[in-house]
């Protein structure tokens, strides 16, 4: 499976696809054209980086159907949605569904290309912020309980003598047991556990 961004199309209107595909490759843009919604879910995997150029009417499930579907699949792939036949109400729908654009036929080349151009660098980031997600779940889940126990409380900016207060240990435990959190994260500075929890847990520590 390539790893490389893609432009994916889908539209019912064989000639706005051959134009589309044309248009896209001129950029140097992997493309890749399906003909309906049906086709696109058969050949599009989540792990595929890229974007989605979405039209709204199709036959069988049409644009808007395929963006719920997706997001309840749990797919996070950028969706600029192509309409002839756009109104408020639909432009609305869809960017509250998750849609980071909407373009309305006939559209001007350069400005479809600039946001397609943005919804790359959208979907590059927001690959980046998971995998950096993943990668400190995987370091969070190598500390014993009372590892994690300490650590968030010292995210939580509670002392050294608070910790041992609240958990019952020795000052020197908490020592310890800090030495060991932090040597299984792979940081020297508590700013860089802080950073990592943030990017778990938002502002919202567990109990």
């Amino acid at each position: 499976m390539s790893s490389e961004p893609t432009v994916f199309v889908v539209d019912d209107d064989p000639a706005l696809r051959t134009s589309l595909k044309r248009l896209l490759q001129s950029e140097s843009w992997a493309v890749e054209i399906f003909a309906d919604a049906e086709g696109f879910l058969n050949g599009y995997a989540p792990e595929m980086p890229g974007v989605l150029l979405l039209d709204i009417k199709m036959p069988g499930m049409d644009g808007m159907q395929l963006q719920q579907h997706l997001k309840q699949s749990g797919v996070t792939i950028p969706i600029i949605m192509i309409t002839g036949h756009g109104t408020v109400s639909m432009s609305v729908r869809a960017m509250k569904d998750g849609a980071v654009d909407f373009v309305e036929k006939p559209f001007r080349a350069q400005v479809l290309l600039d946001r397609i151009t943005q919804a790359m660098d959208l979907d590059n980031q927001n690959r980046r912020d998971a995998s950096e997600q993943q990668r400190i779940e995987t370091l969070f889940g190598r500390l014993t309980p009372r590892e994690a126990e300490v650590m968030k409380l010292v995210v939580a900016g509670k002392t050294s003598k608070q910790i041992a207060d609240k958990l019952d240990i020795s000052d020197k435990t908490v020592a310890l047991h800090r030495a060991h959190f932090m040597s299984k994260l792979d940081v020297s500075r508590v700013a860089d556990v802080v950073r990592m929890a943030m990017v778990l847990w938002g502002t919202d520590q567990p109990e």
